[in-house]
This record gives C-alpha cells, sequence and structure tokens, in this order.
C-alpha cells in the first residue's frame, strides 16, 4: 500500500467538493457574498500549513469512514451548516466523480495531474485572495518536490491504492447516468477508444526484432478501439497546460462516454474500518478549532440542503432531473418516524461494535466522540 496516496486523494476531493458547493449553492440563489466566504474558508483550511503538515506525512490511506470525517469538517468550517443527508449524498459524488477519474487515468503518474487540475481550479475561485493562493502555491511546490522523486513502480503502487479505496463504491449518479458514463449498477461504461498516454505506440502493432534488435518486420491486427497519440506531455509544474482534462470541474466538461455492452451485476458492500487513524486526532483539533474561530467571531451562520427532493436522483446524483433514462427521483429526506426507527437500529449496532472492539484494540475509539464534542 502507497504511503504516499492520501494528499492525492484529499486535495482531489477537496476540489470536487468545491465544484459541487459553488454550483448547488449557485442554484439555490445562495447570496454570492455567502457562497464565495463558503469556498474561501475551507480553501483557506484545506491549504493551511498545520493541516497539510500532517496530510503530507507518509502514512497508510484512510478508510471511508475516517475520510467522510475530515471532508466533513472541512465542509463546516464556514457559516454553511450540511443536514447528514445531504453532506452523505456530497460525499458520494465527490467519491463517484473522483472514482471515475482515476479509471480512466491514462498512466499512474497522470494522478498528479489530476491534483493539479483541481488545484489549477481552486485557484479560480480564490483568484482575488492572494493569502489564500499563496497558500496554495506553497502547498503545490511541497507536493511537487515530494512526488518528483516517485518511481514509476511507486506510481503504480499508489495507483492500485486508489482502486483498493474506491472499489466497493457503486453509487449511480444521475449526470453519469444521463451521459451514459454509468451503467444501472452504478458500475462505469470505460470506452476502449481515446488518446493512449505520452510517449506510448498506438496499440495494434507487433514488432518482430532479430538477434541483433533490427526489426525484420511488423504484423497489424485489429485493437478493438480507436486510438489517438497524445500530442504532448501535460505540465508537471506549478502552472502550465495540463492537457488531460480529468479532475476539471465535471459541470462544465463533456463526459460523454462509449457505453458498455455487457455490465456486470453487483451489490455494493461497503464496510469502512472502524478503528480511525491515530494522526486524525490533531487534525480534527486543527479543523475544530479553525471552526470554533469563526463562529466565535460573531457571524451568524446558514443551514442549507444541498440536495432537496426533486433536485436529486437516486442516492448521489448531482443537478439531474427525472428523464426517460429511468432514473427514479426520491424524497431525500426522511419522515421522523423512519429516522427515529434507523437511528434505534444503528444505536443497537454501535453499542454491539463497541463491545467488540473495547476488547480488541483501544486505538482510536474516541476520535469521532471527540470530533462530535468541537
Amino acid at each position: 500500500m502507497s504511503m504516499r496516496a492520501l494528499p492525492v486523494v484529499v486535495v482531489s476531493l477537496g476540489g470536487e467538493m468545491l465544484y459541487i458547493l459553488d454550483q448547488r449553492l449557485a442554484a439555490q440563489n445562495t447570496s454570492r457574498d455567502n457562497s464565495e466566504k463558503v469556498l474561501k474558508d475551507i480553501v483557506g483550511t484545506m491549504f493551511s500549513q498545520a493541516f497539510m503538515d500532517e496530510l503530507l506525512k507518509p502514512q497508510q490511506m484512510y478508510s471511508h469512514r475516517t475520510m467522510k470525517v475530515v471532508l466533513t469538517r472541512l465542509a463546516h468550517v464556514s457559516i454553511m451548516r450540511l443536514n447528514p443527508v445531504s453532506m452523505e449524498k456530497l460525499y458520494e459524488l465527490m467519491i463517484m466523480a473522483f472514482k471515475y477519474q482515476v479509471l480512466l487515468c491514462p498512466r499512474p503518474k497522470d494522478l498528479l495531474l489530476i491534483t493539479y487540475n483541481h488545484m489549477d481550479a481552486i485557484r479560480g475561485f480564490v483568484k482575488g485572495t492572494p493569502v489564500l493562493l499563496n497558500k496554495l502555491d506553497q502547498t503545490h511546490r511541497r507536493i511537487i518536490e515530494i512526488y518528483s522523486t516517485m518511481t514509476a513502480g511507486q506510481f503504480q503502487i499508489l495507483r492500485q491504492t486508489l482502486l483498493a479505496f474506491l472499489q466497493d463504491t457503486h453509487v449511480r449518479v444521475a449526470m453519469f447516468l444521463k451521459n451514459l458514463i454509468q451503467n444501472p449498477d452504478g458500475r462505469f461504461a470505460l470506452s476502449a477508444s481515446g488518446p493512449t498516454p505520452h510517449g506510448v505506440d498506438l496499440p495494434g502493432s507487433i514488432r518482430i526484432f532479430d538477434t541483433k534488435g533490427r526489426k525484420v518486420r511488423e504484423v497489424h491486427f485489429p485493437s478493438g478501439g480507436s486510438y489517438s497519440a497524445a500530442n504532448k506531455e501535460g505540465s508537471f509544474g506549478l502552472h502550465g497546460d495540463r492537457v488531460l482534462r480529468l479532475g476539471m470541474n465535471i459541470y462544465t466538461v463533456n463526459l460523454a462516454v462509449e457505453p458498455s455492452k455487457s455490465p456486470s451485476l453487483k451489490t455494493d458492500n461497503l464496510t469502512p474500518n472502524l478503528l480511525a487513524k491515530e494522526e486524525l486526532n490533531l487534525l480534527a483539533r486543527l479543523m475544530g478549532k479553525v471552526e470554533m474561530d469563526n463562529m466565535s467571531a460573531g457571524e451568524s451562520g446558514f443551514h442549507i440542503n444541498l440536495f432537496g427532493a426533486g433536485q436529486e436522483d437516486d442516492t448521489g446524483a448531482a443537478g439531474g432531473t427525472e428523464d426517460s433514462s429511468g432514473v427514479i427521483s426520491i424524497q431525500a429526506l426522511k419522515d421522523e418516524y423512519s429516522a427515529t426507527q434507523l437511528s434505534q437500529i444503528a444505536r443497537l449496532f454501535a453499542e454491539q461494535e463497541a463491545t467488540s472492539e473495547k476488547v480488541n484494540s483501544s486505538k482510536g475509539d474516541n476520535l469521532l466522540a471527540m470530533m462530535d464534542d468541537l
């Protein structure tokens, strides 16, 4: 497992969060001042030196439960408050957008270009704030310094770590379903065509060499797709043309792709690791302190339901409406009776799990309770 996967995940998911929040806040006619404050507060916390110092330490990948805690704290560092249903849908949409990007990534090293595309877009959200731009540039330079020394094999391990983290998430997203990117079971329909990685020959040829290394003949065969060579390599610097479009705003990039012929059906079975990482204790304190400082300044916060009834399709869609694709709009908020019953069931499971965990290990047992008190 790669010890350097976490910064790529958090920065990329943070970028996806900003894309979604910007789109949903605008759709719900939130004042521009409030929208800009929310986005800038999130960026300021995510790229603060204390947060990045902890994030950039070599460490193993977090569980989905722990990752959701981090992103929830990020979303709530400003005056905005999301209800649990909205936060759950926000997390699912972020995860599915990032999973699509990782699956389509031409080569493992290009995962950095996805991260840099997110950082470039984040600069656009805070372009009028020099302090935040400086934080972004400092973090970007540190990421370049850390990842520039990694070998192709290390990038491959990083990619495998990300795929293992994302493999059991199959949330249906209306935008992806409408563009034929997802099959009805929530799995992505990946095309067998497109550009090849920079410096890689087009598939469809077999070259045969003699004992002296001279090519004696070349055989061609149908590759099963339509491929094109990359004109140039994307920039891995602080600025420049990334060439790769993955990681850009999902609401502005054309996502059309050839649908899969034979989707496979599999039921989601996501079992998060209930033992949170000890390293997150510092992150929780840092992010909790920022939130308390913001609220103690006398600012009036606002609560918002990002994904109300009729605005979301399936369990994790964004910006979609009911159409001929067979997607059904559902009520995002549950009634009081159902919520009470579910809470009682969840409490019983939590008590059983807490009893078994106390016997095995005490590592991270109090993390989530501590965050509730912040």
